[in-house]
């Protein structure tokens, strides 16, 4: 098996998954800051497992996601390092198309995002389209024009998920994150399940990885769910 990333603390964790040290440099963001480099690899740690497994670039683990092929039917709980949910993904019931509410942690109820899948045949290039709810926005802003707000896109996903080439655009067209292709460790090429998510400072590393496993609902092969 070709080795994927990082350190003797998450080699310890996953069971039977050999880990080696190999550390992507922060790449320096137009402002000045420094963006995060994150390796994601599309594999769980629990053996028998789907998910997710995501790397810092000193090889540390700071995100997964362990049987989520397994569990409740629609939901994804997205986890830190020690297994604390920090984002529940959910498929939006009795509505048309691809739609699914992102809650903090493992609530049910003021969905934070709304995330929707692109169907415009006309246009290719976007793939989603990422909103405040209104709920969400009203409980955090005492500023009158909050529910406008909600219907404004807060985010746009545009290129390719199944090249691992795509990026998530602000709502004043900045690149904020961005998926690419990893590049070969010892000269072997690792495919489309191992990829870098690279954060920009204006962005949520947390909400950018929650993206990804939507992005892998919407046009990957976890595509499984019942609506």
């Amino acid at each position: 098996m070709t080795k994927v990333y990082p350190n003797a603390a998450a080699a310890a964790t996953a069971t039977a998954v050999a880990i080696t040290k190999a550390a992507d440099a922060p790449a320096p963001s137009s402002d000045g800051h420094d963006s995060s480099v994150l390796t994601v690899w599309k594999k769980s740690l629990l053996f028998n497992c789907n998910g997710f497994t995501v790397y810092d670039g000193k090889g540390n683990l700071v995100y997964r996601v362990d049987n989520y092929m397994q569990g409740n039917r629609g939901e994804i709980v997205l986890m830190d390092a020690a297994g604390k949910p920090l984002l529940t993904i959910r498929r939006k019931r009795l509505s048309l198309g691809d739609n699914w509410l992102v809650y903090d942690g493992e609530t049910d109820v003021n969905p934070r995002l709304s995330v929707r899948k692109h169907v415009n045949i006309l246009s290719t290039k976007c793939l989603a389209h990422v909103t405040p709810t209104a709920s969400y926005v009203n409980n955090n802003s005492s500023s009158p024009s909050s529910s406008n707000n909600s219907k404004k896109a807060m985010y746009e996903i545009e290129g390719s998920y199944s090249q691992r080439s795509c990026a998530v655009y602000d709502g004043k067209k900045r690149r904020v994150a961005e998926i690419k292709r990893k590049e070969a460790v010892g000269g072997v090429a690792l495919g489309v399940d191992v990829f870098r998510l690279i954060v920009e400072p204006e962005m949520d590393a947390t909400v950018a990885m929650a993206l990804v496993i939507l992005l892998d609902q919407m046009f990957g092969s976890s595509r499984r769910f019942s609506s």
